[in-house]
Order: structure tokens, then C-alpha cells, then sequence
């Protein structure tokens, strides 16, 4: 019986780190979409022109706060999984809090807090690595590796959504297409969509989208003091 209960407790585990470093990507690609322009290079115009647009909006703000929504589904494996989270984002400093865990990045450092199991995983970024998504990237994150085209027009609660499809060229990538969904009044992100190869769809969507927020000062600082009795793991 404990045995079958610790399994279940690795399978809840495993299932939370895999959805928050598939939201934790999302959120990545969205916070390239809003900070930095695409090349037109073979490209549809439109969509660059839209993208740019939503760019010079959000340069134009010094810190952005979201609460978003994040569902995960595949009804070949009778998947369906809705989670909430919110980020606070300023440069390239963020903290991330999504499925009991904090996530807080101060541009150099990155410090994953899970009160759950008390424990803290402390890692440096490099930038030479591959699979690690960091600041520097996210300037060339979308430049590359996509063909992009307006796509469908949407009427949301009043609001006209304009969806963007982006394709991976490479054909390994394991998702087939990705919708990103910009409100044209506004020109903030409303949700992006992927589309696995596989038949598994997962959906970010901006539920509050504010700007320029009273930040405490130390508001992307670790204080390791605050958590007296947790494990922490320093990776580098």
C-alpha cells in the first residue's frame, strides 16, 4: 500500500515539474514576442507589422504583471489539466509562481522555491547551453526556426483577436504549429496556443495583463533567510 502511494506521489511530482517547465517555455516565447522585433525575411508582412506593434507597446512599459490561465490537454490519453499562475516581469528579471511553486529569475541567478517538498534548487544560466531558454536568447528566440502568417480573425467577449500561426521549420520539433492570439485594440498577448505532433495542445491565456505596478525594491531578490528550514541545492 505505501508503495503504491509513494508511486503516485512521483507520478504527481513528475507530472507538476514537466507542466511547469512547459508553461515556464510559454511563458519564455511570450516574453519574446513582447520584447523584441522579427525579421521580415520571408515573411508575411502583416504579421510582422501586427508583432512590431505589439513590441513598441510593451518596450513602452517599465515592469508588466499577469495572472494566466494554463490547460493542458490530449484526448488520446484523456488528458485535460487547467492550472493558474501569475508572473512579474521587468527586463530580464521575473518572478514566476505557478502550481504551488515560485520561480524567481534576478538576471543572473535562477531560484526555484518548492514549499511543498521545502526545498530550493539554485542554478546559474548559460548561455552556451542548448536547452535552457535565457535572456540573451529571447533576442533571437523567434528571428529563427519559425515562418509565421496571419491567421484567423476571433471574436472573444467583444474583443477582436487576431491569431498569428508560427511553424517550426525544424522537423524534428515536436510541435506542429503555433497560435499566438493578439488583441488588436490593445495590442497585448492574449493566449498562445501549441499544437503537439502528437495530438497534445497546450494553452496559455492572459486572464489580467497590468502595467507599470508599485515594485517593491527587492521584489526579484532571494532571501535565503526567509526559509530557514529548507533544503537548498546549489547546481553550480
Amino acid at each position: 500500500m505505501n508503495k503504491t502511494i509513494n508511486n503516485m506521489k512521483s507520478t504527481i511530482q513528475a507530472l507538476k515539474k514537466n507542466n511547469i517547465k512547459g508553461m515556464s517555455k510559454m511563458f519564455f516565447q511570450i516574453t519574446a514576442l513582447l520584447l523584441f522585433s522579427f525579421s521580415i525575411q520571408a515573411q508575411d508582412k502583416k504579421a510582422k507589422d501586427l508583432l512590431d506593434q505589439v513590441t513598441a507597446k510593451v518596450r513602452s512599459y517599465d515592469n508588466i504583471v499577469i495572472d494566466f490561465k494554463y490547460s493542458l490537454n490530449n484526448s488520446k490519453e484523456n488528458i485535460n489539466q487547467d492550472s493558474k499562475g501569475n508572473v512579474i516581469m521587468k527586463g530580464n528579471q521575473f518572478v514566476l509562481n505557478f502550481m504551488g511553486v515560485t520561480k524567481i529569475f534576478d538576471g543572473k541567478k535562477s531560484y526555484t522555491i518548492v514549499p511543498e517538498d521545502e526545498e530550493i534548487t539554485i542554478s546559474k544560466v548559460n548561455d552556451k547551453d542548448d536547452n535552457a531558454i535565457t535572456p540573451s536568447k529571447l533576442l533571437t528566440f523567434f528571428n529563427s526556426g519559425y515562418k509565421y502568417n496571419m491567421d484567423m480573425l476571433q471574436d472573444v467577449k467583444g474583443r477582436k483577436i487576431q491569431y498569428i500561426k508560427l511553424i517550426p521549420t525544424n522537423t524534428k520539433d515536436q510541435r506542429k504549429e503555433i497560435l499566438l492570439g493578439i488583441d488588436v485594440q490593445t495590442k497585448h498577448i492574449y493566449n498562445l496556443i501549441e499544437m503537439g505532433k502528437k495530438g497534445t495542445k497546450t494553452t496559455l491565456t492572459v486572464n489580467s495583463f497590468k502595467t507599470n505596478q508599485p515594485l517593491s525594491k527587492n521584489q526579484f531578490t532571494f532571501t535565503e533567510s526567509k526559509y530557514p528550514n529548507y533544503y537548498i541545492n546549489k547546481l553550480d
